[in-house]
């Protein structure tokens, strides 16, 4: 008879290996950042401004608002170059494209504008929209600009033969931002529903719908190096990870009010910074990798303006991601600047690590 053989000890036929999961949820220590300061105002609107674009060449930048009229300004010296006036109603939104001497402006009279800056004079008009416009974003590389506005539709235009595309319906309230970048998703955009929808370009369709949000998302913004984007709402910022919105993180702390706006700049060693405008009028400035705010800078109203006008609508970075130019409540556009002369010894970052609770995971 054949004597059975035992297995050895720690044979993995017989023996099941539970291995602990013993790392914990590391919260990563902020980088040093240098404080953000007011470097110019430039006054000139005659009502809201609700909007900024910087040129590609990073030689001039536009804004406009309520006083319908579109004005382009030098960057280096802050003065006034020209005003376009064609829209009829609040312009809500600018982009100036990087291939062609073209401005696209979008408004709350329903239209779609481009304007050609070699003439200084509208060339096309994108005919859709079944209400006001809010929101424009040009493809980085195809000639496609998409549209989003009050009729909750998110319309894709051909740049050239002024057609509609697509139509992607999916939304039931107003689409406040599109954000595009080259991969996928190449368009995704935040509405007043509290969605986020990622767009299939190839497709025409919704690929995912993110939920999560609790108050309505009027910002967002795509990371120039991560394949991530950010979605800013008055509950909270949520991080989601490319192609398919796998959310990552909440950064959290602008106190409930409403984020008009955000932007993300790439900074030294590899660190990034949100930056956020609200409806208080604070600027909020998050380290993007520990979600910790090392700045809150609130804009002081112009004189002659009441203090309740200090909202800020929109910002942007120029080119060199060195200003931030805001579009701001008291008819002005400001300019902030990262204070050249701070330490991290003149400014300490005061950080504790967080308590991490299970609201703060999902």
């Amino acid at each position: 008879p054949v004597a059975a053989v035992a297995p050895p000890p720690g044979d993995p036929s017989t023996s099941v290996q539970v291995s602990l999961r013993t790392q914990s949820h590391e919260v990563p220590r902020p980088v040093w950042h240098p404080p953000w300061k007011l470097m110019r105002v430039l006054s000139g609107h005659e009502g809201w401004v609700r909007t900024v674009a910087v040129d590609p060449t990073n030689e001039w930048f536009a804004s406009s608002g309520n006083d319908r009229l579109i004005k382009i300004w030098d960057l280096a010296s802050g003065t006034l170059k020209l005003s376009l006036t064609g829209h009829v109603s609040t312009v809500r939104g600018l982009a100036i494209s990087d291939r062609h001497p073209y401005l696209f402006s979008c408004s709350e009279d329903c239209e779609v504008k481009c304007w050609d800056l070699e003439q200084n004079m509208v060339i096309r008009n994108y005919h859709g929209h079944l209400s006001g416009v809010y929101c424009i974003a040009l493809h980085p590389t195809l000639n496609i600009l998409a549209t989003g506005g009050r009729d909750s539709a998110v319309r894709i235009w051909d740049m050239r033969t002024k057609s509609e595309i697509f139509t992607f319906g999916g939304h039931t309230n107003a689409v406040c931002d599109i954000a595009t970048q080259a991969a996928e998703p190449q368009f995704i955009s935040g509405s007043m529903d509290r969605m986020v929808r990622l767009w299939d370009l190839a497709a025409g369709k919704c690929s995912v719908t993110l939920t999560n949000h609790k108050k309505s998302v009027r910002a967002l913004a795509v990371h120039p190096k991560e394949y991530t984007f950010v979605s800013c709402s008055s509950d909270n910022n949520k991080v989601w990870k490319c192609p398919r919105g796998a959310f990552e993180r909440n950064i959290a702390g602008h106190g409930g009010s409403i984020v008009h706006s955000c932007a993300i700049k790439e900074d030294r060693e590899g660190s990034s910074i949100l930056i956020g405008g609200t409806d208080n009028g604070y600027l909020h400035f998050w380290d993007w990798r520990s979600g910790h705010k090392y700045q809150s800078l609130a804009a002081i109203p112009q004189p002659g303006s009441m203090s309740a006008e200090n909202g800020i609508f929109a910002l942007t970075l120029d080119q060199s991601a060195s200003r931030l130019i805001t579009a701001e409540c008291d008819k002005t556009v400001k300019i902030y600047r990262e204070d050249p002369n701070a330490t991290p010894e003149t400014h300490p970052i005061d950080w504790k690590a967080p308590k991490l609770s299970a609201a703060q995971r999902y």
